[in-house]
């Protein structure tokens, strides 16, 4: 059923430049009503240089909540009143709360990811973890599944990871180089890439997965396609594998209960957004 937008309804917005695609507003209209709440979920195109406008509008509650995405979650990270733990440690923000024209920056990514694992029986907790890539994405989830236990996280990518910036952001993480990636993924409990190899129409993978060993839990946070290479081949070595639209569904639901001071079903949010890439097709 459609709900009806009032004048009284709260209205929520995704940040980034491009958004017509964006999977979020499904995601979210789905979380709101799941939980039977007046608000409604909108992308906003927002260019950067056009970000401290629409803050300043953020500041008169406008919105009731944001979403950041790219190029603006370090831009936003710069322009907070606070930060959360997480958010400030990565220098990132992809949520925004607002509190009598205070502006509160929140990171949920990596935390979500760490969600989708736990809803797919992957465990972090006394893990060891191979993270593909160092953007900041990877800089997200290996933040988040240090926090949630994890025994080791080791970072590799192709154009190298800075050792200060590893330490400023996960100082128990450590390096790999890139042209070792497969010679060593066959000892990690979980393998995670945060690379956008897979993306798309490219059946590129980001490592060799003749190499994987079936005890192997294979992430991809690329969520289009659903199956990426990489997961396409690591479920015939017998792994288990994990897609990323359990990330983008989880995130969501952070977010909301950082607006609403209740979660939303993810069941519910991650329905709406498979029935939405299927109709895209």
């Amino acid at each position: 059923m459609t709900r009806l937008v009032t004048g009284r309804t709260r209205v929520a917005a995704v940040l980034g430049q491009p958004v017509r695609h964006s999977l979020s507003p499904v995601i979210h209209n789905a979380g709101f009503e799941s939980l039977d709440v007046d608000w409604t979920y909108v992308a906003l195109p927002t260019p950067l240089e056009q970000l401290e406008n629409v803050l300043a509008m953020c500041r008169t509650e406008a919105l009731a909540g944001v979403s950041v995405t790219m190029p603006l979650k370090t831009a936003a990270f710069e322009a907070m009143d606070e930060l959360s733990p997480a958010a400030r440690v990565l220098r990132s923000v992809n949520t925004i709360s607002i509190d009598e024209g205070r502006l509160t920056g929140h990171s949920t990514d990596g935390d979500g990811l760490v969600d989708s694992l736990v809803d797919e029986s992957v465990t972090v907790a006394g893990s060891s973890i191979l993270l593909l890539g160092w953007g900041g994405a990877a800089r997200s989830v290996a933040d988040a599944v240090l926090r949630a236990g994890a025994r080791e996280v080791v970072v590799t990518n192709r154009s190298g990871v800075d050792p200060t910036d590893l330490a400023d952001v996960c100082p128990l993480a450590t390096s790999m180089p890139w042209n070792r990636r497969d010679e060593e993924t066959f000892r990690f409990d979980v393998v995670i890439n945060c690379t956008s190899v897979g993306m798309g129409d490219d059946t590129a993978t980001p490592i060799d997965v003749g190499r994987l060993s079936p005890k192997t839990a294979v992430v991809d946070l690329v969520y289009h396609p659903m199956e990426t290479s990489l997961l396409a081949g690591a479920r015939r070595r017998g792994c288990a594998v994990v897609g990323g639209l359990g990330m983008l569904v989880h995130q969501a639901a952070r977010q909301q209960e950082i607006w609403l001071g209740r979660r939303p079903d993810p069941a519910v949010m991650k329905a709406a957004a498979l029935q939405a890439l299927a109709d895209r097709r």
